[in-house]
């Protein structure tokens, strides 16, 4: 493992990813998670969500990248967590682009905390996601 080093206010490089119907299917397939608000317009429809959404842990899983890919190894992540805030609406045509981006605000003991955003529209979808990093 090679080393890695961080210091407070350092900002991970972001990037963004659009997220389609064709993932949320494959995603329901890997995890297992076929409820209905994740693909059927009239499902999520009657719960009175204006399209379908995105599954709450692919936009948590996808946002960890933005610690993996700067860390250059997922096995230096300690901990995550996030709080879901807003739901990601995937429509049909276009999709959902979702910007994600990180910033270490503590460096303690050889570890480094990052606290990662995601939006989608300028509306935060995540919210107190937080990665605990393993440093050296």
């Amino acid at each position: 493992m090679s080393t890695l080093t961080a210091e407070v206010g350092q900002t991970l490089p972001g990037f963004t990813r659009t997220l389609t119907r064709a993932d949320l299917v494959r995603y329901a397939g890997a995890s297992g998670d076929f409820n209905p608000i994740h693909w059927s317009d009239a499902a999520a429809a009657d719960l009175g969500l204006p399209d379908v959404i995105a599954h709450g842990m692919l936009t948590m899983g996808t946002a960890l990248r933005v610690v993996t890919d700067w860390a250059g190894d997922p096995g230096r992540v300690r901990s995550y967590s996030v709080r879901f805030t807003k739901p990601v609406v995937v429509p049909a045509d276009s999709g959902a682009v979702v910007d994600f981006g990180g910033t270490v605000t503590k460096v303690e003991d050889g570890v480094a905390t990052v606290a990662i955003e995601a939006t989608c529209d300028g509306v935060k979808v995540l919210g107190a996601a937080v990665a605990e990093v393993l440093l050296g």
